[in-house]
């Protein structure tokens, strides 16, 4: 298994942050296998869905509805409403599994990987990508 971390800036925003260029760029020329994208923080996830488009904007409308920046949350540390970045990896994991055919992503046409992020805490993330050969 062969592993690299990325060093993502969210900044002090909620973010969709794309991750499809560095992905194909660690599996690049590998073979087959699955490319297993983790995010060690308990705030954060991966997605894999279309950016760009609105698509990136309307997953932050979702869950800004969903997962409301409020005092709602018993976990309250951080800025207001903070408890709820902690709910997150529920709905969003904090994890995705990629099938690498040929050395490229198996990827839809539509399909990009992406670090979800609402904490506004921390503007530093974390990326491991781990390449499993097949």
């Amino acid at each position: 298994m062969d592993t690299t971390v990325l060093q993502v800036r969210t900044g002090r925003q909620e973010v969709v942050h794309d991750l499809t260029g560095q992905c194909t760029a660690f599996v690049q020329g590998r073979g087959d296998g699955l490319l297993h994208v983790f995010v060690p923080h308990a705030t954060a996830g991966v997605a894999v869905l279309e950016l760009g488009a609105g698509s990136d904007d309307d997953l932050l409308a979702a869950l800004r509805d969903l997962l409301p920046a409020d005092d709602r949350w018993r976990h309250r540390h951080g800025t207001r409403g903070h408890g709820r970045s902690h709910v997150l990896p529920a709905l969003v994991p904090p994890y995705a599994s990629l099938p690498v055919v040929g050395g490229r992503l198996a990827l839809g046409t539509w399909q990009s990987v992406a670090l979800v992020d609402l904490n506004v805490d921390n503007p530093d993330r974390s990326v491991r990508l781990s390449f499993l050969a097949g």
